[in-house]
């Protein structure tokens, strides 16, 4: 990993992952990609770590894949190993992410931010759909974050036309959580990181589980898997400790055990 192209930083239990190509607006080349690949693995294994904030240096969050570089092979045959091991790293991490969202976040970049956890976005900022520009579909997969974001006649109206969704259409549609003005948009996030850090890690790992997986479920089955996910944490020290914390009318200590 190379601290020219990311950074991170460690506080307590929150880490800030900033992507650091901003001359090249945070596109993805080859080092990038590595870096990412490596550094979520490392966080999703640091025990200490709850909230990631993801975001980008510069003038905007990512531009995407660097096509003066990469598009020089078929992007396709690199989806499966290059983005798709950071991609669903996050997906599957018991870590919060939390997106922050400035400038443009397009092509897998889009995606990126969109598989975030949870979005805080600039009131300058937006999505953008790039692909049709340059003759392609859109990957890293937009193609279901955007259905099921904006539904089908939207997603594919903003990926035939290259839409910009911009912030507001982000909040309105629910890609994004929160919008505040660009000078805001650090202490806010920070902020939102904090107070997830008093969530009890291990119900906050199980809500995440559940709401990624529920939606293409039966009612039934997804009762089912409640259950599942609720019968460790019934036997666990932080159910314990927040049944006394409750009943003593004071904060819990978590423990994430």
């Amino acid at each position: 990993m190379s601290e020219d192209t990311l950074l991170i930083d460690i506080k307590g239990a929150i880490a800030t992952v900033t992507l650091h190509r901003p001359e090249r607006l945070n596109a993805f080349n080859a080092e990038l990609k590595q870096a990412m690949r490596t550094t979520v693995g490392r966080l999703n294994d640091n025990d200490d770590v709850r909230v990631v904030i993801l975001k980008g240096a510069g003038r905007s969050f990512s531009a995407g894949a660097d096509i003066s570089g990469e598009m020089a092979e078929p992007i396709s045959f690199h989806l499966d190993s290059d983005y798709k091991p950071f991609l669903t790293g996050i997906e599957k991490s018991e870590k919060i992410w939390i997106a922050q969202v400035h400038g443009a976040a397009a092509g897998v970049g889009a995606a990126l931010a969109m598989n975030c956890d949870l979005v805080a976005m600039s009131d300058d900022a937006y999505i953008y759909m790039a692909f049709a520009a340059i003759g392609l579909i859109p990957d890293g997969g937009n193609t279901q974050l955007l259905l099921n974001y904006l539904g089908y006649h939207r997603a594919l109206e903003a990926v035939l036309e290259g839409r910009k969704l911009s912030a507001e259409e982000c909040l309105a549609s629910g890609i994004a959580n929160k919008v505040v003005p660009a000078e805001d948009l650090e202490r806010s996030t920070v902020e939102w990181a904090e107070k997830l850090t008093a969530t009890a890690p291990l119900a906050m790992a199980g809500c995440k589980r559940l709401l990624r997986s529920v939606g293409s479920m039966s009612f039934g089955d997804a009762v089912t898997q409640e259950g599942l996910e609720q019968t460790p944490l019934l036997k666990s020290q932080d159910f314990k400790e927040g049944v006394s914390a409750f009943m003593d009318k004071r904060k819990p200590q978590w423990r994430g055990r």
